[in-house]
């Protein structure tokens, strides 16, 4: 199995951890990972942006970088979900889109493609679980509450198995922290009271962390954090799965 990394734009500049991170951890279990050097932005800040024509080329690029790969893996809900998504509508008609096919966050790639049982990671701490919106609603990491089916969680699954751990989440535990892309650019106001009141939520549980497989939530709410000195940290969940690696 020849599993292609994908490191968005934001996590390579801001959470380059995270992505070596997820290298290890797919090394770990054995896999053949390559890490190709000329890829870039999968396209998603334009179309949020409501440029869509403006990231074809883009996503040619990419899908043509990726199609050789059993596996696209990348440490982002949003960014997998964008290209799994998104993709097959953007180039329809207009190109063959392979990569969108072969595309899974690593969260979901461990739960449901290596069915893993076990984890190298041993992380002393109580966390609370942050469900991100892509996560849940495109790439079913977890049940939406909103659909009352039999509640899962695949973050959590794996968390179980990392020794020390302690794992919360909170009360209303799959609503947006605001983030949204381009939502808390256009509407900041709105997006930093969602985020406060996320905050305060994980925090009521008790936990010294947040987690989650979305690093652009994380960022978000780790900068309000940040801003209004709120006693609380954040991590990216193959992190905590890889931690001691």
């Amino acid at each position: 199995m020849k599993v292609g990394l994908f490191v968005p734009c934001y996590v390579d500049a801001l959470y380059p951890e995270a992505g070596v991170a997820t290298y290890k951890l797919l090394k770990h279990y054995g896999l053949d990972v390559d890490y190709p050097e000329k890829q870039t932005c999968c396209g998603q800040p334009m179309a949020n942006a409501g440029f869509q024509d403006k990231s074809e080329k883009v996503i040619e690029t990419f899908d043509e970088l990726f199609k050789d790969y059993d596996y696209i893996v990348a440490p982002s809900a949003s960014c997998a979900a964008y290209v799994k998504v998104y993709y097959p509508k953007i180039l329809e008609g207009k190109h063959e889109c392979i990569s969108s096919k072969k595309i899974m966050d690593v969260v979901e790639f461990l739960h449901d493609v290596l069915k893993v049982d076990h984890v190298p990671g041993k992380f002393p701490h109580a966390v609370s679980v942050h469900n991100s919106c892509h996560g849940v609603r495109e790439l079913g990491l977890s049940s939406p509450s909103e659909r009352h089916i039999k509640p899962f969680n695949k973050i959590i699954d794996l968390l179980n198995m990392v020794e020390g751990i302690t794992i919360h989440e909170p009360e209303r535990k799959d609503e947006c922290c605001g983030f949204g892309g381009m939502f808390s650019i256009e509407e900041p106001a709105v997006s930093t009271r969602m985020g406060e009141d996320k905050i305060k939520r994980h925090m009521a549980t008790g936990a010294e962390y947040v987690t989650g497989p979305d690093s652009s939530c994380l960022m978000h709410m780790a900068g309000i954090a940040k801003k209004e000195n709120m006693p609380i940290k954040f991590i990216h969940v193959v992190q905590i799965l890889a931690a001691g690696l």
